[in-house]
C-alpha cells in the first residue's frame, strides 16, 4: 500500500460493488466506517508490541471471516447491535448502526477482497486519512444523497483556519461540524509546529484540542472515524464528537476557538427563547433573542460558547445580515459586545446545496464593557464579478490568497489597507443603517454594464436557478412562520 491514492482507488472499486444493491457513496462510506473500525480494532488486537482489545470478543473483527449467505449478514447485524450500546468512541460510531448491504455476496465482497488484505494500522494517519476524506468528498457530491449539505469546500476552511490561526494552548469546537472538516484543517494547523511540543501538549493535541457536536447520527459516526483515521483520539478512548441538537442547552463549557458552518435550513418547528421569553418550548437563558430561525440560534450560541478573547470564524447566509426583528437585535449586540472586525462576502455555486448565499462572520469575544468593541468592520466582497461552479471551475485555495494576504493573519488590524474589494466600515456608519443591515456593496457588477463580460451560459442559469431556490427559501420560511403564528392558541399572543 503505497499512499492514499492506492487506498482512495481501492475503496472506490468497493463502493462499485455496492452500486447494484441501491448503495449510495454517502451510505457505503457508512457502512465501510463500521467495517474498518471494527478491522482496525483487530489489527490492534493482534499486534505483537503492547496488543489491546478494544472490541469484545463477541463483536470483533474476525467473526465475520470464512461466514457467507445468512450467516454472514446475521453475525454483522450481531455485531452492530452490540457495538451500538458501549461506551466511548465504540458507542458514538455504531449507535443506531443499521446494515445497508442487502446482499451477503457483496458484503463478503467488501470485507474479504476490499477491507482484509490490508493492514490498515501500518498505513499511518497522513495515508488512511487523506483516503477517507476523499471518499467524503466524493460522497458530497453524490446527487443521490443529501450528503453534500454537509460539506464545506475544503479551500474555504483552510483559509478560514489560516487566518483564525488556533495555537496549541486553544482548544477548538465546532458545534455543527459534519464530517469533522474544520477540526482537522484546525488540527493540521496546529501539527505543523508538532516536533518542538512538549509531552503535556502533545497529549492536549490528540486528545483535548478539538471538540465536535453534530445532531446527526450519521455524521457524527463518519466524523468520529475521520478524526480516528487523521491521528485525533484514541480508537478505545472517549469520542471527540458529541451526538446531540447542540442549541438545546448551554454546554456550561467554553472554547478559545469556535470554526463552523451551521446547516442551512433556516427555519425549525421550534422556538427558542432568549431575553425574557421564558414561555418558548426551548429556553436559554444565555439567548438575547427568540427565534426559531436556526441561523440566528447558532449564532446566538457561538457567542455563549466563546470564551472571553476567543475568537470565531463562521459561515452564515445573507438573512442574518440583514433580517428584521430578531436578526437586527442579535447583530447590534454582536457588534456592540463582540468585536466584529472582519466579513468576508462568498461568491455563490461553491456549495453543494443550492440557493445558498453566504458570508463568513469573523470575531472575537470581549470582556463586558460601556463603549462598544467593534471600531470598524472589514468587508472583503468575493461574490461581485465572481463566478464558481462545483465542477468546471471549483473554488480553489490561491482564489482566496488576495483575502487571507489583505487580512494580515498575526497582525495589527489597524495596519490593513484598502483595496478593490477591501473596504472598512466603522461602527457609528454600520449602527446607523436601516435596521443595522450589513449587507454592504459598493463593487459595480460589470455583467450588468457590458455583455463582453458575461459569464458562460451554464454559469448564468446556475446562478438563475440559486437565486430563485433562495427566493423560494425565504418565502417558505415567511410561510411557516405565518402557519406556525396562525396555529397558536387564542390565549396565547402571536409574536410581535
Amino acid at each position: 500500500m503505497s499512499d492514499s491514492r492506492h487506498l482512495v482507488a481501492k475503496l472506490v472499486a468497493g463502493s462499485n460493488v455496492l452500486r447494484d444493491s441501491g448503495v449510495n457513496m454517502y451510505e457505503y462510506t457508512e457502512q465501510l466506517t463500521y467495517l474498518l473500525f471494527l478491522k482496525m480494532a483487530e489489527e490492534r488486537a493482534t499486534r505483537q508490541l503492547n496488543p489491546e482489545r478494544v472490541v469484545p470478543d463477541e463483536y470483533a473483527w474476525h467473526q465475520l471471516l470464512g461466514l457467507s449467505g445468512e450467516a454472514l449478514e446475521d453475525t454483522y447485524n450481531h455485531i452492530l447491535r452490540g457495538l451500538a450500546s458501549q461506551p466511548g468512541v465504540l458507542g458514538a460510531v455504531y449507535r443506531g448502526a443499521q446494515n445497508k448491504i442487502s446482499n451477503p455476496s457483496h458484503l463478503k465482497t467488501l470485507i474479504v477482497d476490499y477491507i482484509d488484505k490490508e493492514n490498515w494500522s501500518a498505513a499511518g494517519a497522513d495515508v488512511n486519512g487523506d483516503a477517507y476524506e476523499e471518499l467524503l468528498e466524493r460522497s458530497a457530491g453524490d446527487t443521490k444523497s443529501t450528503a453534500g449539505q454537509y460539506f464545506t469546500p475544503r479551500a474555504l476552511i483552510q483559509a478560514m483556519v489560516e487566518v483564525v490561526q488556533p495555537t496549541i494552548d486553544d482548544r477548538v469546537v465546532d458545534p455543527a461540524c459534519g464530517t469533522g472538516g474544520f477540526l482537522l484543517a484546525a488540527h493540521a494547523h496546529v501539527s505543523r509546529d508538532a516536533a518542538g511540543f512538549t509531552p503535556p501538549q502533545r497529549k492536549h493535541l490528540r486528545t483535548r484540542f478539538v471538540t465536535g457536536v453534530d445532531i446527526g447520527a450519521t455524521t457524527s459516526r463518519l466524523a468520529s472515524m475521520n478524526l480516528l483515521l487523521h491521528g485525533l483520539g484514541s480508537i478505545s478512548g472517549d469520542a471527540l464528537i458529541d451526538q446531540r441538537d447542540a442549541l438545546i442547552a448551554d454546554p456550561n463549557d467554553r472554547w478559545s476557538v469556535v470554526l463552523a458552518n451551521p446547516p442551512f435550513g433556516r427555519s425549525s418547528s421550534t422556538d427558542i427563547g432568549g431575553g425574557d421569553d421564558d414561555g418558548a418550548e426551548i429556553f436559554r437563558q444565555d439567548f438575547v433573542v427568540t427565534t426559531s430561525n436556526k441561523q440566528l440560534n447558532f449564532l446566538q450560541h457561538i457567542m455563549t460558547i466563546l470564551d472571553i478573547n476567543g475568537r470565531a470564524g463562521v459561515v452564515l447566509p445573507d438573512n442574518v445580515l440583514f433580517e428584521g426583528g430578531a436578526g437586527e437585535t442579535l447583530r447590534r449586540k454582536l457588534l456592540a459586545a463582540f468585536d466584529f472586525h472582519t466579513l468576508l462576502r462568498l461568491p455563490t455555486g461553491i456549495f453543494y446545496k443550492p440557493g445558498v448565499k453566504a458570508n463568513v462572520l469573523f470575531f472575537d469575544k470581549k470582556p463586558a464593557a460601556e463603549e462598544p468593541w467593534t471600531q470598524r468592520l472589514w468587508v472583503y466582497d468575493l461574490r461581485t464579478n465572481q463566478h464558481f461552479t462545483l465542477k468546471k471551475n471549483p473554488l480553489r485555495r490561491d482564489d482566496l490568497d488576495d483575502f487571507v494576504s489583505s487580512y494580515l493573519p498575526g497582525k495589527p488590524r489597524d495596519e490593513r489597507l484598502e483595496s478593490e474589494r477591501w473596504r472598512p466600515f466603522t461602527y457609528d456608519e454600520l449602527i446607523a443603517r436601516d435596521k443595522a443591515n450589513l449587507d454592504v456593496t459598493w463593487l459595480r457588477d460589470e455583467s450588468l454594464e457590458d455583455a463582453d463580460n458575461l459569464p458562460a451560459p451554464e454559469v448564468i442559469a446556475r446562478e438563475i436557478v440559486e437565486d430563485l431556490t433562495a427566493a423560494l427559501a425565504e418565502f417558505e420560511a415567511v410561510a411557516a412562520a405565518l402557519e406556525a403564528r396562525a396555529a397558536k392558541p387564542a390565549s396565547e399572543p402571536a409574536d410581535g
